[in-house]
């Protein structure tokens, strides 16, 4: 009897043993799942297609109002608002997503056109172009196929912008504003498409290229001609600025060394080593000042809101300051201004914006700085044209006919 109950003891302890052995490798893939969590999604959301073997799907038609969010159905004389929506997309079967794919354009209707294209509506007129953005996947590498679906998007904003251009006619004055992944085609736009032609570059009211690093050396290069904004009322100028807490080491070093964005002749290069321009959001100016809470003129979350309607703002909520081409934010006082805790969520824009008030704000400033001076440059007589130059015509004289009487 002992040696049976020896045995059965046994068995327990054996049967003990490999349960706890089992629990805890299942503890284990549970924690490195954990850990890995962003990789393993990342993973997920690879198309596992050559981008060269990859059909696009249908560019988008300019002529069509169904390829814009936003269009006015009629022409005016205020100024226009070319506005480029950032990444909705997550990616998984496409490495660029469709124009009328249903959930991206619904985000893009929801979320970003309330919280980042309206603090400009009080400008302008806003005209937003679909296009085929890239996938959220393709801003998580540097492989080439990532790049070749950025180019694509990239092309389909330029072509909207020229169609814009078309619409609103040679006089008006416009700004454009870019966010996240809009900002990198705003970007090209700005480097492309305005800065090399003075007739245009005159209509520019100013540049936002938001949540998008833009490299100090552009500055000095190809955009020579478009300064940077270093003062609230400077305008035919270029703001920008890429933000983060400084707890979020993983969101810093994403926007200081991995991001790729826009380089001269049409090519995506790495930001790392480049410099970024900082302009602080709530003074307005390109400085490495803090500027307290009490400044903060305010955020909102205007997810939902139709056109023309105005969230509540939260003033107050958030301190503010560029170090080292960042703008290092404090964490906002309101829950609702705090970013959700979803996977890969430093790649993304969050579903408010932080400094709606603030944009707002400093966009009349500019236009109110920007009008005079364009209203008195349209009564000055055009420009001489060069003088034409006119070739020596040899002389011959013509002869007198009296001496033939």
């Amino acid at each position: 009897m002992a040696n049976l109950w020896q045995s059965v003891s046994r068995a327990r302890i054996a049967l003990w043993m490999i349960t706890t052995a089992i629990a805890g490798f299942l503890m284990l893939v549970a924690l490195a799942a954990w850990v890995l969590r962003d990789q393993i999604y990342q993973s997920l959301l690879d198309p596992g297609e050559p981008y060269q073997t990859y059909i696009l799907p249908e560019a988008p038609d300019y002529n069509d109002v169904g390829s814009w969010y936003a269009r006015p159905a009629t022409l005016s004389d205020q100024p226009a608002v070319f506005f480029i929506h950032g990444t909705t997309y997550p990616g998984g079967s496409d490495w660029n997503a469709a124009i009328n794919a249903e959930e991206p354009a619904n985000l893009v209707i929801e979320e970003q056109l309330p919280n980042f294209a309206a603090p400009f509506s009080s400008v302008g007129a806003i005209y937003a172009p679909r296009y085929r953005q890239a996938s959220l996947y393709t801003f998580m590498n540097l492989r080439e196929d990532g790049v070749a679906a950025r180019l694509t998007a990239t092309a389909d904003v330029r072509t909207a912008f020229a169609a814009f251009l078309t619409t609103i006619g040679e006089d008006r004055p416009f700004m454009i504003a870019g966010v996240g992944q809009g900002g990198l085609h705003g970007l090209a736009v700005l480097t492309e498409d305005i800065a090399p032609y003075p007739a245009v570059r005159r209509h520019l009211i100013a540049a936002y290229i938001l949540e998008y690093p833009l490299p100090l050396d552009l500055l000095q290069g190809p955009l020579a001609e478009i300064p940077a904004c270093e003062r609230p009322a400077d305008y035919r100028c270029a703001y920008s600025y890429v933000s983060a807490i400084s707890e979020n080491e993983d969101r810093i070093r994403y926007l200081t060394e991995r991001t790729m964005t826009w380089a001269t002749g049409g090519t995506l290069e790495r930001v790392d080593g480049r410099g970024l321009l900082c302009i602080n959001p709530i003074l307005g100016a390109r400085t490495t000042d803090y500027a307290p809470a009490r400044m903060h003129r305010g955020g909102a979350q205007a997810s939902g809101f139709r056109e023309g309607a105005n969230p509540a703002a939260l003033p107050a909520q958030t301190g503010a300051q560029c170090t080292d081409g960042v703008l290092m934010t404090e964490p906002p006082r309101s829950r609702t201004l705090h970013r959700p805790g979803r996977l890969t969520e430093y790649f993304r824009l969050p579903p408010f914006n932080l400094f709606y008030e603030d944009l707002r704000t400093d966009a009349e400033q500019r236009l109110a700085a920007f009008l005079p001076v364009f209203e008195a440059e349209n009564q000055l007589a055009p420009p001489l044209e060069q003088p034409e130059e006119i070739e020596d015509v040899p002389f011959r004289p013509i002869p007198d006919r009296s001496d033939d009487n």
